[in-house]
């Protein structure tokens, strides 16, 4: 429980429901920057206009900074006043131009919001409350003006200066000293705002768009980095013809600009015309990035460009409508990833993540709606929710309406709110008016939380199945009462005897409690193929025997299912043997065995396959997790698959052996399995596992398999596991990205003594909670380690709340997003919720305690 002095200072809840439209516009502001990291002086103009009829005063929302003139018409004032630390400044009439001057200590910003020191350069991150920590302003999403920047700086020290739009003019000063101005013609919100100054290096690039415009694209990062940008760039080009032929949107400016920084609380940041980079999602060579980096690149790079359309040109009225953008836009990229490579894999890859991070967070007591109705700090809703969930409901209404209506819809919406702050509901009314349906039950994906359950069962009567489905929607906190939702699942029958196809797949949207579905004329007995392609993120709870899930993971054509009924054997007998400790291993190895034999197969798709359940998926389908159990029954099937399967791993193996680094999707699987199949090699005890995986690690030349033999290595209790980390430590020192994979790869680990290795890394002199992507190395990947993480004495426990309350006073935001794990207490035992709970509680005690950190710890002791 919370005490009622804690109560008390509960800071203050925004709710939906309180949404007003904007007193005072700003269809112009003029921004001039004397840049400098220890003292940055910023000068606006705002042309500012009254909206409706009413007396209030123009509250300009600013933090961190004071003003030093104010003036109105060109004249200076002095009736302003401070509200807290909002600019409040009385005005007549309806339009007036008001002039502020602050100053503020790029330096000295260690929370990473509004313009900060990344290394030697200064970079913005200005969503979603990160403009007022700049200058003064109505700093709120569906304000929408156009810049014009000025930016000037030391020559020496920051040779480069970026901003928003194009490029208008330049020049020197005296004194060593520059200056550049920018103009964006298009109006956008302050979140969208971004400028950078540095000592930078470009790749540069051109992209011609459909109607004949040439776009200058540039890659800009630190000169070291230059040879890593190609892929980066490569990908942006893909990404830019594919919007063109697939959503029919071009791009609007003339040059198109993404910088990377190191310091950086998010992935990536889609600044009109500049986007701004995590280095992690720029920087790729062969020596240095993983197959998975290479992807994520591509995907990052491709998802802020989308942002273009969604999310810029038509951005979101306010943060509740946050998925507006964010849920639409990562279903394009997961769409143009799937046309990049494997679709079947991409799917089982989105779907995995879905799994992973989201439906454990609708069951939590973070659970919320894609369209929340509440919140204490908007950062703290840049979840699984508001983006993976948020892109499976646009992928629902992609697959009701169909292709062809679902592009007409989306054309609509464009043109419809070009230039606008729109909401879902104005996205999902697109849909019905061009789609031509009826969407007013489906709206309640956007305000309803929590992952449906849907039982499913078939019954054969001699030539006539009758399919069964039941949902509900447990409770999840402020919801406890569900109504039953829209849910659109694929379902096709096939032949137990011949494995051919009994029905053409059909589409069914189950939008009651409860539905029978009978099918005629069947020649055999019906194995039933459900949720196919994952048409519905929904959980289902199924009677299929492990007869018709082996015979799924063999025959069914839609290789999502196929993936999915061996996922589903492999979690039954895991649950079994974790529960009732029954350990009958046949069926799954007989089926791995099968799927390792299909020479048809992709073979990243039979990597895929072939993997086991994660140990928190298999725990999310237990009433109590039990950590150790779990790691036990796991690594049991483990070693049995290995054991029994030997020669197929290690035909896998040889088969991607000696091949030259290649990235393509054929290479890219043979890398997946053989990695897969080493994995299984060592869980099988065999007697050359480390001289296996170390020569591969000394060999490699890639990444990929350097990690996977490091990773391997890592789990054991070889000589070679030290002097691999000690080799790998050394080559990459120098290389912050690089070093990650060395932390995270530790705080991953499946040893018993990952909790003190974990503890001591904290104290390894290379280890920073200053830099987010370090801190996330060791402590996020260690939060994501069930067993280790939930060991009995509760050290992980005290060592993440200890991370956390020292996170919270230099980075707020990314303390708050590491906390989830401790909130997850009520499913385990007595002991370990007592313990989680105690450090939960300490955690809101902590004097000064940030409101990030404040609102998540709350929740998850009260949820």
């Amino acid at each position: 429980m919370i005490d009622a002095q804690t109560a008390l200072a509960q800071p203050h809840v925004t709710r939906r429901e309180d949404y007003s439209p904007p007193e005072w516009l700003v269809p112009e502001v003029a921004l001039d920057f004397d840049l400098d990291a220890e003292r940055t002086r910023v000068k606006a103009r705002l042309e500012v206009t009254r909206r409706g009829a009413h007396d209030a005063p123009l509250r300009l929302n600013g933090a961190g900074q004071a003003p030093l003139a104010v003036l109105v018409d060109g004249v200076a004032v002095n009736d302003w006043r401070l509200d807290g630390e909002d600019l409040i400044i009385p005005l007549a009439g309806g339009r007036h131009v008001v002039e502020t001057e602050v100053e503020i200590a790029p330096e000295r910003n260690t929370q990473l919001m509004g313009l900060y020191a990344s290394g030697e350069n200064l970079c913005t991150q200005c969503e979603a409350e990160g403009f007022r920590r700049i200058t003064y302003f109505p700093d709120r999403p569906d304000v929408l003006a156009r810049y014009r920047v000025r930016m000037s700086a030391d020559k020496a020290r920051f040779p480069v200066l970026l901003a928003n739009g194009d490029p208008v003019a330049s020049g020197d000063l005296p004194g060593g000293r520059h200056w550049a101005e920018w103009h964006d013609p298009f109006p956008k919100p302050t979140y969208l705002f971004a400028l950078v100054a540095g000592d930078l290096a470009v790749n540069r690039g051109t992209f011609v768009t459909q109607s004949g415009r040439e776009v200058a694209l540039g890659i800009w990062v630190r000169r070291a980095d230059l040879p890593r940008t190609d892929h980066a760039l490569d990908a942006l080009k893909a990404a830019m013809a594919w919007d063109e032929r697939v959503y029919g949107r071009e791009y609007d400016l003339d040059v198109f600009n993404i910088v990377a920084v190191d310091d950086f609380n998010f992935g990536a940041m889609e600044n009109k015309g500049l986007n701004i980079f995590n280095s992690r999602y720029i920087l790729a060579d062969p020596d240095t990035a993983t197959d998975y980096d290479y992807d994520a690149i591509a995907a990052v790079v491709a998802h802020e460009y989308f942002h273009n359309w969604s999310g810029n040109r038509v951005t979101c009225r306010d943060w509740f409508q946050l998925s507006l953008k964010e849920g639409f836009t990562v279903y394009r990229d997961q769409s143009f990833s799937a046309d990049q490579g494997s679709a079947a894999v991409k799917r089982i890859e989105d779907v995995r993540g879905l799994r992973a991070s989201q439906f454990p967070e609708d069951s939590g007591p973070l659970a919320h709606p894609v369209r929340p109705e509440s919140y204490i700090e908007i950062s703290n809703f840049y979840t699984a929710t508001i983006y993976n969930k948020g892109a499976e409901l646009i992928r629902m209404m992609a697959t009701i309406l169909g292709p062809a209506k679902f592009r007409a819809a989306t054309d609509l919406y464009f043109s419809r709110f070009d230039g606008t702050a729109a909401t879902c509901e104005d996205f999902v009314a697109c849909m019905e008016e061009a789609g031509e349906v009826d969407l007013s039950r489906f709206r309640l994906w956007y305000s309803q939380a929590g992952t449906p359950r849907v039982s499913v069962s078939i019954s054969d009567n001699g030539g006539r199945a009758t399919l069964r489905l039941a949902q509900h929607v447990p409770p999840t906190p402020g919801q406890p009462d569900k109504q039953p939702m829209v849910l659109p699942l694929k379902v096709k029958l096939f032949g137990a005897e011949t494995g051919r196809p009994l029905t053409p797949e059909r589409l069914v949207l189950f939008d009651t409690l409860s539905e029978s579905i009978t099918f005629e004329g069947l020649a055999e007995r019906p194995v039933m193929s459900i949720n196919r392609g994952f048409s519905a993120p929904v959980i289902i709870e199924s009677d299929r025997p492990a007869t018709d899930l082996a015979f799924l993971s063999a025959h069914d054509d839609d290789p999502f299912a196929r993936y999915e009924a061996m996922q589903q054997l492999m979690l039954d007998t895991l649950v079994a043997a974790t529960v009732e400790g029954r350990a009958d291993h046949r069926a799954v190895i007989d089926a791995v065995a099968n799927t390792l034999g299909d020479a048809t197969l992709d073979r990243a798709f039979v990597a895929e396959a072939v993997l086991l359940p994660s140990e928190s998926f298999i725990g999310d389908q237990l009433v109590t997790v039990d950590p150790d159990a779990i790691f036990a029954a796991r690594e049991a099937l483990r070693r049995d698959l290995g054991t029994a399967l030997a020669a197929q791993w290690r035909a896998a193996y040889d088969e991607g052996d000696g091949r030259p680094y290649a990235y393509n999707p054929a290479a890219k699987g043979l890398r997946r399995l053989r990695n897969v199949a080493l994995g299984y090699i060592a869980a099988s005890g065999a007697a050359d596992i480390a001289p296996l995986a170390f020569r591969q690690f000394e060999r490699a030349d890639n990444m990929t398999d350097r990690q996977a033999a490091l990773t391997t290595l890592v789990n054991g209790d070889w000589d070679e596991r030290a002097a691999a980390l000690d080799i790998f430590y050394n080559r990459y020192a120098d290389n912050p990205l690089v070093l990650d994979k060395w932390f995270q790869t530790q705080a991953l680990s499946t040893r018993d003594d990952t909790p003190s290795a974990v503890a001591a890394l904290a104290a390894h002199p290379d280890f920073t909670l200053a830099n987010p992507n370090r801190a996330r190395s060791l402590i996020g990947a260690f939060g994501a380690n069930q067993r280790a993480f939930n060991a009995i004495d509760g050290r992980g426990y005290r060592f993440l709340a200890d991370q956390l309350i020292a996170l919270d006073r230099i980075n707020p935001q990314t303390a708050a997003k590491l906390l989830p794990p401790l909130g997850r207490w009520r499913r385990f035992d007595t002991r370990r919720a007592g313990l989680m709970r105690a450090e939960l509680e300490r955690i809101v005690a902590v004097p000064e305690l940030s409101k990030d950190l404040f609102e998540q710890a709350s929740k998850s002791l009260e949820g």
